[in-house]
């Protein structure tokens, strides 16, 4: 079991940054991923960035490229995303979740482990 807790939401303006964060615990694995995803209301949930937690590497979805930034604190199991220049459209719960293996995945049905979510709002 991985259990994922996330925080750092809020009510934000349009233009404006917030880093949410989400700690690990439970099972240790070598290899594994930690994703982001997002979902408004009436709408899929989609893929905002992902990074593999023993090599770095990261993805990201082509809406969020070079505002977002995903990362991770290896001694604390926490990762982070920075979310600059935030616009309205991106108001949305968003998810941390947990793979195993080293695949970058896009598609949230390969994920095993999510947590509950941190409401992100953007104000116009």
């Amino acid at each position: 079991q991985v259990q994922l807790v996330e925080s750092g939401g809020g009510l934000v303006q349009a233009g404006g940054s917030l880093r949410l964060s989400c700690a690990t615990s439970g099972r240790t694995f070598s290899s594994y991923v930690m994703g982001w995803f997002r979902q408004a209301p009436g709408k899929e949930r989609e893929f905002v960035a992902a990074i593999s937690w023993s090599s770095g590497r990261t993805r990201y979805g082509d809406s969020v490229k070079g505002r977002f930034t995903i990362s991770r604190d290896n001694a604390n199991n926490t990762v982070y995303l920075q979310m600059n220049s935030l616009k309205p459209e991106q108001t949305a719960v968003y998810n941390c979740e947990w793979k195993g293996g080293g695949w970058l995945g896009s598609d949230v049905r390969v994920y095993d482990y999510w947590g509950q979510g941190t409401q992100v709002t953007v104000s116009s």
